[in-house]
């Protein structure tokens, strides 16, 4: 087995394990910053690393485009081409199946595609896409699926899913490298029978984890909770469980109570590139507002980032109000130190017992509707 829980909540599903791959042990519940195009944005992999980044995601659709698969393989794959040390999962691209719906069209063995970057038309089924993870050399691959967007009407959602469904079940036969994990994706919108017989069929595939996928795509937060509670009773209890997509810092908490063990997600690089940052309570302040411009105070007295450490608010506003890229990058450390090190603090209160106490503190059920 590749995954060994050490620690159980006494009163929440949250679990700590370690999840063992070619590059690394992933200590769990784990964040992975996300590195869509081979780079998480504004970070170097050393940056990462002083950070403990356990894992860090990259996508199967972006980088088949650009740079290619031939190119990244010659370079000894992701791990290579990129100089990370450590695992890596990458998407399957089937999150762009949702996102970028005016420019494919979907059939029983996969999708055509019209490139975003020049229109070239392409096919992209469950054999390509673990075909590109393949060359792409990642420790974590992920089945291909359809992402249903919301609101979605029930005959659509089951659809997908089946399509879904046979996707997984090709994607499970395609042969792997030595090493290579491959996880399967529960899909169902926010229908409790499908989502149940989703996770039903998947489970039978015998994946060595299982993702669930198609939440955050905006329903409400209330959906979501719902969506992991369903679902949870049909998985393996020896296997990780990865929550695509998620989160801001209580809905990880939450989701941690509700017994998942992985999460990815643009927020703290997306928000820090737009002025905002992170603070203790898990609430997000926006260093770019004029009420920071005197305050020589760093983003938060309780963090020992690099950038708390040495810089103030009225420091980094002024880098962001003038466009120098220093800005950006000191807010991204920023964030990211910030839920590494809720993970971490996730992780030492199961294994102390006290995560219940460290869920009271990021209780947000104001922002749940």
């Amino acid at each position: 087995m590749n995954f060994q829980i050490t620690h159980k909540s006494s009163d929440t599903l949250a679990r700590r394990g370690v999840l063992k791959t070619p590059h690394g042990n992933i200590n769990t519940p784990v964040f992975m910053p996300v590195g869509t195009r081979a780079t998480v944005k504004a970070m170097t992999p050393a940056e990462l690393l002083e950070l403990d980044t356990e894992i860090i995601l990259g996508n199967t659709y972006h980088l088949f485009l650009k740079p290619g698969t031939e190119l990244i393989k010659k370079a000894g794959g992701l791990h290579g081409f990129s100089s990370w040390p450590k695992p890596l999962l990458t998407d399957s691209g089937g999150f762009q199946v949702f996102s970028l719906a005016s420019l494919r069209k979907i059939r029983k063995d996969g999708v055509e595609f019209s490139s975003h970057v020049d229109g070239t038309r392409f096919f992209m089924g469950p054999k390509e896409s673990i075909g590109i993870q393949r060359d792409l050399n990642s420790d974590i691959v992920m089945a291909f699926d359809e992402c249903t967007p919301f609101p979605c009407e029930y005959a659509e959602a089951e659809k997908s899913m089946l399509l879904t469904t046979e996707w997984e079940a090709v994607s499970r036969e395609q042969k792997l490298n030595e090493g290579q994990q491959i996880f399967g994706i529960v899909q169902g919108s926010v229908y409790r029978e499908l989502r149940e017989k989703s996770a039903q069929d998947i489970v039978k595939l015998d994946f060595d984890g299982y993702a669930i996928g198609g939440l955050s795509v905006g329903e409400p937060e209330a959906n979501m909770y719902e969506c992991i509670e369903w679902v949870m009773p049909f998985l393996p209890e020896n296997k990780p469980h990865y929550l695509m997509g998620v989160g801001m810092p209580w809905q990880i908490v939450e989701a941690v109570a509700r017994g998942i063990d992985m999460f990815d997600c643009v927020i703290p690089t997306r928000l820090a590139r737009h002025g905002s940052a992170f603070i203790s309570s898990g609430e997000c302040i926006p260093i770019k507002a004029g009420r920071y411009k005197d305050d020589l105070s760093p983003v938060d007295e309780n963090c020992r980032c690099y950038s708390c450490s040495n810089f103030s608010k009225a420091y980094i506003r002024h880098l962001l109000n003038v466009g120098e890229m220093l800005g950006i990058r000191l807010l991204t450390i920023h964030n990211l130190y910030f839920y590494l090190n809720l993970m971490k603090e996730i992780r030492f209160a199961i294994e102390n017992g006290t995560f219940s106490d460290l869920r009271k503190r990021f209780n947000k059920g104001d922002k749940i509707s």
